[in-house]
């Protein structure tokens, strides 16, 4: 029979013998970049696009400007493309289940 002490040091050999495997496992393969860089023309065309009533009769509308904002300075220091803040936003909209 073996003892309580025994199988434990017979589990913890196993472990440590099979730790430096996960050394020979690749990376994990990493997810695409989101496009964040829809601007103010692709807002644009999307409503003019929509061929609904209200989207006939209004087309784009943005009465506080959130289309042309620079949240994070970005923008203006040239590490975003123009527009990117945008695209930003639209990307959490969707990602949190909101369509913007």
């Amino acid at each position: 029979a073996i003892s309580a002490a025994q199988s434990t040091m017979n589990a913890l050999v196993v472990a440590l013998a099979l730790a430096p495997a996960a050394a020979f496992v690749g990376p994990a393969a990493q997810a695409p970049a989101t496009a964040v860089n829809a601007g103010q023309g692709d807002l644009v065309a999307l409503a003019e696009a929509n061929g609904d009533q209200l989207g006939r009769n209004l087309g784009f509308w943005d009465p506080l400007g959130a289309s042309s904002l620079d949240f994070f300075g970005l923008e203006q220091s040239g590490r975003l493309p123009s527009g990117a803040t945008v695209g930003y936003l639209r990307h959490a909209e969707i990602k949190h289940g909101r369509v913007a």
